[in-house]
């Protein structure tokens, strides 16, 4: 009993099998934190651009 409950063990602790999902979960973890990150730092500079652009049609009328 305690020979199968080793034996096991062992082939849990050496399969690999969902190693890949995991990796591939991580990447795009890290994918979808960088796109955040991007948009907010870009959401200042898209809202500035559209102010000036309204502040130029404003003043060209």
């Amino acid at each position: 009993m305690i020979k199968k409950i080793k034996n096991l063990l062992i082939a849990f602790i050496k399969d690999e099998s969902g190693q890949d999902l995991i990796e591939y979960a991580l990447v795009a973890g890290l994918i979808g934190l960088g796109a955040v990150i991007a948009m907010t730092s870009l959401s200042g500079k898209i809202g500035n651009a559209f102010n000036s652009v309204g502040t130029g049609l404003t003043n060209a009328t």
